[in-house]
Parts: C-alpha cells; sequence; structure tokens
C-alpha cells in the first residue's frame, strides 16, 4: 500500500487572490478635474483628492472619500454655483449624490447653504437634508432642522426653522425672531 502526502504550498485560485469582484474598484484616481458634460454642453468640474470607482456593485458607485468639489456653469462657462464635501457618494442607476461632512454649497444668488448631509436627487431636480442646516443670505442667517429645494437651490424649504438672526441691525424689514418662527419657511 502507498500514500501520497503532499508537503507542498495549496495554489489560491484567483477569486481567493482577489477577493469578491464587487469589492474592487475598477478605477482609483488621485488629484481629479474632470468636466461633465451633457448633450455636448460642459455643465459640472469636478476636483477630488481620490476617486474610486465600483462598477461591479449591486448599487454601482463613485466615491470620492477624501472629499470633493464641484461647480456648475451656466451656458457661457460661468460658474453659478459650488458645492464642497468632506466625502461624498454617487449612485449611478439612481442618480444620486450623498454628500457628507461638512457641506457646504453656493447658489447663484450667493446664498450659502452648510450642512452634515446633502441628498441630491438629480432624476428627480431636488436635494434634502434631515439634519441641521444654516443659510447664510445677504441681510440674514437662517437656522433649522430640514431643508428640501430644487437642485439650484433657488426655491427652498427650512422643515423645521430653529431661529433666523439678522446679519444688518439697522434693517427690519425681513427680521424674524425665535418667537415667530412657523413650522417652515419657504423661500422661491
Amino acid at each position: 500500500m502507498l500514500a501520497f502526502v503532499s508537503c507542498g504550498p495549496k495554489i489560491k485560485t484567483n477569486k481567493q487572490l482577489v477577493g469578491d469582484r464587487d469589492s474592487l474598484a475598477v478605477m482609483k484616481a488621485w488629484d481629479v478635474v474632470t468636466l461633465v458634460s451633457d448633450s455636448g454642453i460642459t455643465q459640472y468640474r469636478v476636483s477630488a483628492p481620490q476617486w474610486l470607482i465600483y462598477d461591479k456593485k449591486s448599487q454601482p458607485c463613485w466615491i470620492f472619500p477624501d472629499g470633493i468639489h464641484l461647480e456648475k456653469f451656466d451656458e457661457n462657462l460661468n460658474v453659478y454655483a459650488q458645492v464642497d464635501a468632506d466625502s461624498a457618494i454617487y449612485f449611478n442607476k439612481k442618480e444620486t449624490w450623498i454628500l457628507t461632512g461638512n457641506v457646504k454649497a453656493v447658489n447663484e444668488d450667493a446664498e450659502q447653504f452648510e450642512s452634515e448631509r446633502l441628498i441630491v436627487e438629480q432624476h428627480k431636480d431636488r436635494i434634502y437634508t434631515d439634519t441641521t442646516v444654516r443659510i447664510t443670505q445677504k441681510d440674514k442667517i437662517i437656522n433649522g432642522i430640514g431643508m428640501e429645494s430644487n437642485q439650484r437651490l433657488t426655491r427652498y424649504t427650512i422643515l423645521k426653522p430653529t431661529g433666523v438672526i439678522p446679519l444688518d441691525e439697522d434693517s427690519t424689514d425681513n427680521q424674524t425672531n425665535s418667537s415667530a418662527l412657523t413650522d417652515t419657511i419657504k423661500y422661491e
């Protein structure tokens, strides 16, 4: 009777070496600056320290783990809005961005929006958050919890306003104090 015993190393399969394909980024890029166009018209400039693309996940996505800067252009390539976030995820199929961290957005009227999280649903022309939000306008600062807006941040509603701080002490036109706040504040 003969017995053969193998003492050599076991050979691993490609799957064991690589792991699950859906957990690997198909692309990793550093110090990225790219332009995004639609129908030949430049729409956005995206800048990020790192960009990861996962195309085999159940929900394919782009991940920007170290922050992102987006600029939106008008038809004359003038920047009319911009967004900065500590990190971001874009879900391709849903056309949805989730921006997290110190999120700051500036609209075409130079109003600044600050929150810990903003969700942008491109196909619905909707931006929203359920976290705290601070909006700095020319004459006041509005604080609240929750916001809904169009993508241009020109028509928005603060869902639970917590206070309005006038920036010009002499101005009483749009001044609202905390005790006079309503359930929502709407701007159009």
